[in-house]
């Protein structure tokens, strides 16, 4: 099946207590379309500048990515520096330069427009709404993501994506500031409650709990004995989810569960380097021999 992913394709400089980085390649649809790929193929939609390094580029297409939907736009591209703290889960966002992405209006491609599984990246809710009046269908599964600064400043929008899509990505702080309920099982209610039928919440180091109509559950993150740079790893962790569900043609709870599952696998992997460098190392091979290692950590004998 399809995935199109609409998000930002940017330039970090990352700071770590050991390291620093700069002109790495990133940006929330770069790391969902590269963990995505290992499952399914995925189609950008985003928009660069004319820095945009080419080897960037071509490393996104030796990965089978469709890059019919990225834009090039005069001027320079997204930049974003952060620095982490001691604990590699805290950080500080020290410059964003949002460039071409400031006036960025998603177009999707004619070729795209009857994509399967949609993910809707970090952006202005209004925009990623906005993507689903192109769609020439609509897809049999739409997902979002969003931040902080969505919830606060842009309420009513994101109320209205909210309603009209499948699934609602979103980390522990998010779920709290959008609902104002602290317990996360209350929270992931009540977002279930304003229209989607899954709500994912993203705990970091502690995994993801999903919320359904039907139940709930929790899937613990794959544990690393060292994290080097956790950047992109949520954008990862619902990319392979999104990538997973999209190979398996359809949402049931079996497929739901296994797909969270190798999307907590896959954000491990790009924690263990600077960038995609980790992530890009993986072999399906590696990614699957790692899933079953979380699959048999998490048996419960009878």
């Amino acid at each position: 099946m399809s995935l199109l992913v609409v998000g930002s394709v940017g330039i970090d400089t990352v700071e770590t207590p050991a390291e620093r980085r700069e002109e790495l390649l990133g940006g929330s649809a770069v790391y969902f379309a590269c963990a995505a790929a290992y499952f399914t193929r995925v189609t950008i939609v985003g928009v660069i500048g004319e820095d945009f390094p080419s080897e960037h580029r071509k490393l996104l297409e030796r990965r089978n990515i469709d890059l019919s939907g990225l834009e090039t736009a005069p001027g320079k591209t997204f930049r974003w520096s952060g620095k982490y703290h001691a604990n590699m889960n805290d950080r500080d966002t020290l410059d964003v330069q949002l460039n071409v992405f400031g006036a960025f209006t998603p177009k999707v491609p004619l070729a795209a427009r009857t994509a399967d599984f949609l993910f809707l990246a970090n952006i202005v809710p209004a925009q990623q709404h906005g993507v689903l009046t192109q769609m020439a269908r609509r897809p049999r599964f739409v997902a979002a993501d969003t931040m902080n600064l969505w919830i606060q400043n842009a309420r009513a929008d994101l109320d209205a994506l909210v309603s009209d899509v499948d699934a609602l990505v979103l980390n522990d702080s998010e779920a709290r500031l959008y609902t104002g309920e602290h317990e996360l099982l209350t929270a992931g209610r009540a977002v279930l409650a304003k229209g989607p039928k899954t709500v994912i919440i993203k705990k970091g180091e502690h995994g993801a709990l999903v919320v359904t109509r039907d139940g709930k559950f929790v899937v613990p993150a794959y544990p690393l004995e060292h994290v080097v740079d956790p950047t992109g790893a949520g954008d990862s962790f619902a990319g392979a989810t999104m990538g997973y569900l999209a190979a398996c043609g359809a949402v049931s709870p079996d497929n739901l569960r296994r797909a969270v599952a190798y999307g907590s696998v896959v954000a491990s992997f790009t924690c263990q380097d600077f960038s995609l460098d980790a992530l890009l190392r993986a072999s399906r091979a590696e990614i699957d021999a790692r899933f079953q290692e979380l699959v048999e950590m998490t048996r419960i004998p009878d």
